[in-house]
């Protein structure tokens, strides 16, 4: 794949600008890129449904998807051409329907992303047309921020410090006089993504609670509203509120993000600029950016980081193919049936949603691994599965991190109290009610621990299916015979 270098010789032919994890109008190099390659500054916007990438994703995953292409096919001004098949069979057809003399992307960095894009580079070769590459998905390139020896960063503090020197260009701008191609055809939505959006979620868990939370936008425009609103309500008291997931104290920005129908490297210029930019709220929303440019870096520099410990622990895993009481475990863990209410809350607002707030994501991954004693990945798939926001970097070194063989340096001993960290961050059992209708007849913090109240069960609720106890001790007697 060619990268750009100074400018494209010109011609009076179109260019294709290929969109993948960029679907937006607004700070996308790449479009500048492909506005510059042409005399006349004709651009045909494509994206390719590919097999391989929507056959692992869930319902919600591709109803977000469905949502940002709605919006992209408006702010392209109905121009956007939809495909479905494998790129590297799609992208020259449609070269050649168009006559296009060059093909714009943003970069990719993900494990199959680069070989896709490889693949297309290979068959484009055929006709002479470059596979041109403008910016990427992060602030920073993935791979460009290095010690001072020229190795990647394996822990997240030295890398946030290096990554904030490194710094970032500002918001790209929009190129003017753009002429858009609408002479190829185009793949109805509904036949390229399915007819039913929405479809799948389970009745318990499609509760009262969904009707309350508000879904994470993934189309540009409401995506960028959703986010003024946040700067001007929100980024101040982030730093208290962030944690707490019976608040709407998130940006709610991680599915734009995934998708690209934002930059980060428009929110951190917005920021910059903000009077709150000053505040802990302010600073502590670059530190989570920087957390998934940290989890890319990791993921570009050792792509079997993905579906693999970085560090063989030798740890022993129940293993549900094999144990009874394990896949059932795993199936309870799975539907929010665990019998700890902060933990079954976010299972379930997850399979109703698509959406897991960032803390209860920390609470349910840590009790599937250091309770339920299963592998990481298990849970690490669910997610993936289920998730609006589906990140294969963020999402697998995220749980990584909780399991203890991630980038963290020593975590093993980390276990997450599922009933304290309820207490913590939803105080006054809010969160809990809101998914766990058979708890809500139990007032203020009884609700995560209804087994201290005689009727804490009458609505069906189940009992424990761990100790937590005596799970904590078997999960860090298991790391220290592990750790030698």
């Amino acid at each position: 794949m060619r990268h750009r270098r100074g400018r494209p010789s010109l011609g009076p032919v179109t260019s294709v600008l290929w969109l993948r994890r960029d679907l937006r109008r607004r700070d996308l190099p790449a479009l500048g890129a492909a506005t510059e390659a042409t005399a006349d500054r004709t651009v045909l916007p494509l994206f390719v449904v590919d097999p391989a990438l929507a056959g692992g994703a869930g319902r919600a995953r591709l109803d977000a998807l469905r949502e940002a292409l709605t919006a992209a096919q408006e702010s392209f001004d109905g121009a956007l051409v939809v495909r479905v098949g494998r790129p590297e069979d799609v992208v020259p057809q449609v070269v050649r329907e168009a006559g296009a003399g060059s093909v714009h992307v943003s970069g990719e960095t993900t494990p199959y992303g680069r070989r896709r894009d490889e693949r297309v580079a290979a068959a484009l070769r055929d006709q002479d047309v470059p596979l041109v590459a403008t910016g990427s998905p992060y602030a920073v390139t993935p791979g460009r921020v290095r010690t001072s020896a020229g190795d990647p960063y394996r822990v997240f503090t030295p890398f946030s410090r290096a990554w904030r020197e490194h710094g970032w260009r500002g918001p790209a701008a929009d190129p003017p006089g753009v002429r858009w191609v609408r002479r190829v055809e185009s793949e109805a939505l509904d036949d390229a993504l399915g007819t039913d959006p929405g479809a799948g979620a389970p009745a318990e868990a499609a509760s009262a609670g969904a009707a309350h939370d508000p879904a994470t936008p993934a189309g540009e425009a409401t995506a960028l509203e959703a986010w003024a609103e946040f700067l001007d309500d929100g980024l101040a008291g982030y730093a208290d509120h962030r944690d707490r997931p019976d608040l709407e104290g998130t940006s709610r920005l991680s599915t734009a993000l995934k998708l690209g129908t934002v930059h980060p490297r428009t929110l951190l210029a917005d920021v910059a600029a903000h009077p709150a930019a000053g505040t802990e709220g302010a600073r502590t929303l670059v530190t989570e950016l920087c957390w998934r440019e940290f989890y890319a870096d990791v993921l570009w520099h050792a792509p079997g980081s993905a579906w693999a410990d970085w560090r063989d622990l030798g740890l022993r895993y129940d293993d549900p193919a094999a144990d009874p009481d394990a896949a059932a475990a795993l199936d309870a863990w799975r539907v929010g049936r665990t019998g700890y209410p902060f933990v079954d809350a976010g299972m379930r607002q997850l399979l109703a949603t698509g959406w897991m707030h960032n803390r209860v994501r920390m609470v349910t991954a840590s009790f599937l691994v250091k309770d339920l004693h299963l592998w990481w990945v298990h849970g690490a798939r669910h997610f993936m599965t289920h998730l609006r926001d589906g990140d294969l970097a963020s999402n697998s070194h995220g749980w990584q991190w909780v399991a203890g063989t991630g980038t963290d340096a020593a975590p093993y001993f980390r276990v997450f109290n599922p009933v304290t960290q309820g207490r913590r961050f939803d105080p006054d059992g809010v969160f809990v009610r809101r998914w766990v209708p058979e708890l809500r007849h139990l007032p203020g913090a009884r609700a995560h621990e209804p087994w201290t109240t005689p009727d804490g069960d009458a609505e069906g609720y189940p009992g424990r299916i761990v100790d937590h106890g005596a799970a904590r001790e078997e999960a860090l007697a298991r790391y220290r015979d592990a750790r030698g």
